[in-house]
């Protein structure tokens, strides 16, 4: 029988969105959040879901949403603050996880931290399955294997296409993690193995739609993910062209910011302040200006000598928009048995890279000429 999908963190607005994907492809999970009366609400309008009521500040209420054999996905955010019950609790329960993050420190902290202990209770970690940052992995992966065995390194672009990835653009929580991951070192996989640096550290331009944009280094999980998938593989870098011709100008503040945290007691007092002024959960774009923005992410995959051997493109929908119809997906394949493995893995290690690609294809997002 079919585990059970539980939406944890379902009235936030990532949260809703998948919730709403989720029930229009005839998916019944539970939903699951602190507001009893939001999630009550929520659940009767889509149908009269169950739904029930935790907190991650009692984990034992996070704890008692699942069961051996159910699908936790988590949808709250900042991950770095709030995101450890969950994993904890599926773990727990040897129900699997699959989460929207796209911070780097947790990202990490799913591999390196909890990884193990997933693997042997038995149960997959799937972080960071939304437009951060499955698209890099799919891109990646089909152009590492039309590349074939010279390949060693791959370099992948982020771009949003249509609009300005500004703050009106930006969810709450999403402005929250991402002013927080520059105050956290970052991480890339360099030589053969994962190391710590700042993130901004490195930036190039990528060709989109005939001209060259700019992006700055950020750690993902292509870091981890795309060297297990490919051996051979000795260097990954992902880079985010949200920044526009800011790029330059974010890297210089990566550098100046990653001087002044290494003060003792800075690093705390600027992570308070960023929780005073950018706060989580406080909504984000509407239908209209999700349509205006789209998404294009660029893989080249190279060799020893960097030329480049390979080079694949994706395009479509929206990041949030892809990024609730990929969760409804994937945590309808995890919950169907069609997630193999164990511990925390890619996208590509979990589900194949041709499914993957159907599933990134149906959430709006496919290959380009």
């Amino acid at each position: 029988m079919a585990g059970r999908i539980v939406l944890f963190g379902a009235t936030g607005y990532t949260g809703e969105l998948t919730a709403r994907e989720l029930a229009g492809r005839g998916e019944r999970p539970i939903l699951a959040a602190r507001s009893e009366a939001r999630v009550r609400a929520l659940a009767e309008e889509l149908g009269g879901l169950d739904w029930a009521v935790a907190d991650v500040g009692r984990p034992p209420s996070v704890r008692d949403l699942v069961e051996r054999g159910d699908v936790l996905l988590s949808t709250v955010g900042e991950f770095a603050r709030w995101g450890a019950p969950a994993v904890e609790a599926a773990i727990d329960a040897g129900a699997h996880y699959l989460d929207s993050t796209g911070e780097t420190p947790f990202i990490r902290s799913i591999f390196e931290r909890w990884g193990p202990r997933a693997a042997d209770a038995g149960v997959i970690l799937l972080t960071a399955m939304g437009y951060d940052w499955v698209p890099g992995n799919l891109a990646g992966a089909l152009a590492l294997r039309e590349a074939g065995e010279e390949a060693v390194r791959v370099e992948i672009g982020y771009f949003v296409t249509g609009g300005a990835m500004n703050g009106s653009a930006m969810s709450g929580g999403t402005r929250a993690s991402a002013a927080g991951v520059f105050l956290e070192p970052s991480f890339a996989f360099r030589g053969g193995r994962v190391v710590s640096e700042r993130a901004g550290a490195r930036g190039r331009s990528f060709p989109v739609r005939g001209r060259a944009r700019k992006g700055v280094s950020a750690g993902s999980s292509e870091h981890f993910a795309l060297p297990r998938s490919f051996p051979a593989l000795r260097d990954v870098d992902v880079l985010l062209g949200w920044f526009g011709g800011a790029s330059d100008a974010v890297r210089a503040v990566s550098l100046g910011t990653s001087l002044v945290t290494r003060v003792p007691g800075v690093r705390g007092l600027l992570g308070e302040v960023i929780g005073r002024v950018v706060t989580g959960s406080s909504g984000g774009p509407d239908a209209d200006a999700r349509a205006g923005t789209g998404s294009y992410v660029v893989a080249e995959a190279m060799d020893a000598d960097g030329r480049v051997l390979a080079t694949v493109a994706l395009e479509g929908v929206n990041g949030y928009d892809f990024t609730a119809a990929m969760l409804a997906w994937a945590s309808h394949a995890m919950a169907a048995g069609r997630a193999h493995g164990k511990g925390a893995l890619g996208p590509v290690e979990a589900f194949g890279l041709d499914a993957l690609e159907e599933g990134a294809r149906s959430s709006g997002i496919t290959r380009v000429p």
